[in-house]
């Protein structure tokens, strides 16, 4: 889907970016919040992922139920997600409807938070948090994530804890969003068969009167705790290991060479984890990835073996992790760039997936750059670049957390 880049910013400081396409048969809009975990403050940890919830719960002029059948009359998809680094509401739809599709968004991301909607909405979120800690790669990202970084906000649980939530008061949620939930923190990102001049008018009449506050985010000083760490399961019958060091942040462009790395070393059927670990039978699942964040970055490689098998599990994915840049060949850095490639091709399809891109791309870095342009910087990589990115970053694990049984 070919498609052409706009963006403007209105007097109070809200960005609308777009790419646009007549030739799409879907339209798609986005509101990103630069604001997730690791802004919070220790008390309210969780704050943002509970605010997720309360924007459905109804505003001034929609109750709860209103919301969701105003979704549905409209025939559109919708839905939200909250990370360390932001938060999203997103929809898509016909091109007709993508202007009622904004106004429902637009309406619920001032909503009422009434008391009795946040005292009910506290046991659904305990209840997520409950669902989670019966996943035990999670539990142990968690707790591995909170040694690495001691007490800084990096290491916060998005979801929160069962004491966090329990203490939250609603007008502490309350100060929370109305900081950070500003004009000037958040970018609507638009995708599809659109009308980009229109559609600038329709968010302006709903929007221009968000206030600016100024919401800002610190540059991060990182201090990563090194060792090991064990997490106790109890009746676990597999054995989770996590390995963490630094990496790319998502303003370095040799994140695209690390990200291929990654690919090489744990990306799937075919990697070299996969053909040492899982192929062979010592491991149920072995991966590595890159996570590049704003300011800072990680490198995680992970395995999911028998008990009896996590020695040797460990040593050989220390091995894989210590020899990836010496082994690599030229057959290597293909395979990957033909597989990001089709990747691409295949998530572009959709103006919804574009949408989340675009919206994700310039919350973190600020700083448009097409798909297009993005596959240029993968297909024109060499071996030297990803010898550099091993040289910059190197696969030596600050950290190694594990289950204990």
């Amino acid at each position: 889907m070919s498609s052409g880049f706009k963006e403007t910013t209105l007097d109070n400081g809200l960005r609308i970016v777009a790419e646009t396409s007549t030739s799409a048969a879907s339209a798609a809009i986005g509101f990103f919040v630069k604001t997730g975990a690791r802004d919070e403050e220790a008390p309210l940890m969780g704050v943002s992922h509970f605010l997720e919830h309360m924007m459905f719960k109804g505003t001034d002029t929609r109750t709860a139920e209103q919301v969701d059948l105003a979704f549905d009359d409209l025939g559109a998809q919708h839905n939200a997600f909250t990370s360390s680094e932001m938060t999203a509401f997103w929809g898509a739809s016909l091109p007709e409807s993508i202007v009622e599709v904004h106004d429902i968004l637009a309406d619920i991301l001032r909503p009422a938070l009434r008391q009795e909607d946040f005292d009910a909405e506290k046991s659904v979120i305990l209840e997520e948090i409950a669902m989670y800690d019966d996943q035990p790669f999670w539990v142990l990202y968690e707790q591995a994530m909170e040694h690495y970084y001691g007490n800084h906000s990096l290491g916060f649980r998005v979801l929160g804890t069962p004491e966090t939530i329990n203490n939250m008061q609603r007008d502490a949620m309350q100060t929370y969003f109305d900081d950070r939930y500003s004009a000037d923190n958040t970018i609507v990102a638009l995708s599809g068969n659109i009308d980009f001049d229109a559609m600038v008018e329709t968010i302006a009449n709903k929007c221009g009167e968000w206030k600016r506050t100024g919401a800002t985010r610190g540059p991060v000083n990182v201090v990563r705790n090194s060792g090991t760490c064990e997490v106790v399961i109890p009746e676990l019958r597999q054995h989770y290991v996590i390995m963490a060091m630094a990496g790319a942040s998502a303003q370095d462009d040799i994140r695209y060479a690390s990200a291929t790395l990654a690919s090489i070393l744990g990306g799937g059927d075919g990697s070299r984890l996969y053909w040492s670990l899982v192929d062979k039978g010592l491991a149920e699942e072995a991966g590595a990835n890159v996570d590049p964040s704003d300011g800072y970055g990680e490198q995680l490689a992970y395995a999911v073996c028998a008990p009896e098998n996590a020695v040797r599990v460990s040593e050989v994915l220390q091995d894989e992790l210590s020899k990836i840049s010496s082994a690599l060949t030229q057959a290597d850095l293909d395979r990957v760039v033909a597989k990001a490639a089709t990747a691409a091709a295949v998530g572009s399809e959709l103006p919804a997936g574009r949408m989340q891109r675009l919206g994700s791309l310039l919350t973190t870095t600020g700083v448009y750059s097409s798909l297009e342009e993005e596959l240029q910087k993968l297909e024109a990589l060499t071996l030297g670049d990803l010898k550099a990115a091993a040289e910059a970053f190197p696969w030596e694990p600050l950290l190694v957390a594990s289950t204990k049984h």
